[in-house]
């Protein structure tokens, strides 16, 4: 059995207590399956060339260098390439907009790299700039560490993380050379439980602190902890609660233990969160209906949606939708961030696209 499976049947007597006619109520309603999307295009949009496999995380450097994940695999997930995943990197300032593939150095094994979520980290006492990636060789859950040596474009294999508290690592944020707050998706590792667990409602997913010093859950009660990102200040973490259809806004303790805040609706399933540094703007790639991500039929394809918000620490965050399509253009986006009027839309298995963006 998994971690946590011991605890199983105390937990599932729970869930019967509920009855399947709640349950099914309850997939309904988080699934959002109801919904159909109105067109709401952007202008000049258009496909990111050599992105065929998704681009399901994309953060960018201060000087407009943005760092795609893509290709990675999961049993539950199509996929359009038998290749490994990799990271590639795309200069928003150069009007040429061509992907370059970061290479590898180091006792790394590229063949089995299926990178997930990933987060920057810049060391400005020596100006080093650090790539942290989520990584599922052959199904597994770890973490990588990278120092990205820019004028060879490629990234330095400096260390491999592996711990029993993360173990179904999605997204990350890092605060530190070598430490970061993670989010679990799932409770369970067997495959069955973990099939089962998004579609029973269950809040047992929850956020982890890891440095060299200290491995911690500190906050807990999520569907499924999705995307995580950091404020400007560095004073408060935001995670998607996706099943919940919510932002929830967490403040940093003095003992990196996180008390929460608020949180906010989004109305939609958020996978990643991006923050823009200067606004403090949160940018989230969406899934406006998840049974359509579930089932993947591409006669009836999952749509895309990015929504914005802004002011999210006041009493009303302004909340609104910056993007939509029905996925006739780009299928199940994950992940959105802008820089330079320019804004990038990932996805978890198809494409990346790239839109004109007027703030």
């Amino acid at each position: 059995m998994g971690l946590h499976n011991h605890l199983l049947p105390h937990r599932l007597y729970q869930v019967e207590t509920c009855g399947w006619k709640i349950t099914a109520a309850c997939v309904r309603h988080v699934s959002l399956y109801y919904r159909e999307l109105t067109q709401n295009y952007l202008p000049n949009c258009h496909h990111i060339e050599g992105i065929e496999c998704g681009a399901e995380d994309i953060t960018i450097l201060e000087n407009g260098l943005a760092f795609l994940s893509t290709c990675v695999k999961h049993p539950d997930l199509p996929s359009y390439s038998d290749d490994p995943g990799k990271i590639y990197t795309l200069n928003l300032m150069d009007s040429k907009m061509k992907i370059k593939a970061l290479n590898v150095k180091g006792d790394f094994d590229k063949d089995s790299f299926n990178p997930h979520g990933i987060s920057l980290y810049t060391d400005d006492k020596v100006g080093a700039v650090y790539l942290f990636v989520v990584n599922h060789p052959q199904g597994n859950s770890q973490v990588e560490i990278f120092r990205f040596v820019e004028d060879e474009n490629a990234l330095q294999y400096i260390k491999t993380i592996k711990h029993e508290l993360l173990h179904n690592v999605n997204d990350i944020v890092a605060v530190g050379t070598e430490s970061f707050y993670a989010t679990n998706d799932h409770y369970f590792t067997n495959g069955i439980l973990k099939f089962l667990e998004p579609f029973l409602s269950l809040p047992w997913c929850d956020v982890v602190y890891y440095s060299p010093q200290t491995v911690q859950v500190v906050a807990g009660g999520f569907l499924i902890a999705n995307g995580i990102n950091i404020s400007p200040d560095k004073r408060h973490l935001y995670v998607s609660d996706i099943l919940k259809h919510k932002i929830v806004v967490l403040e940093i303790q003095k003992n990196t233990v996180l008390s929460h805040v608020k949180e906010v609706d989004v109305g939609s399933l958020c996978d990643n969160i991006e923050v823009d540094r200067e606004s403090g703007d949160l940018w989230l790639g969406c899934h406006p209906n998840g049974l359509k991500c579930v089932f993947h039929d591409p006669n009836d394809p999952p749509g895309s949606e990015v929504i914005r918000i802004e002011n999210i620490l006041s009493e009303k965050p302004r909340v609104t939708q910056v993007y939509a399509d029905d996925g006739s253009v780009i299928v199940a986006s994950s992940v959105a961030t802008q820089y330079g009027g320019k804004l990038l839309i990932g996805t978890v298995y198809q494409k990346a696209l790239i839109c004109d963006l007027k703030l």
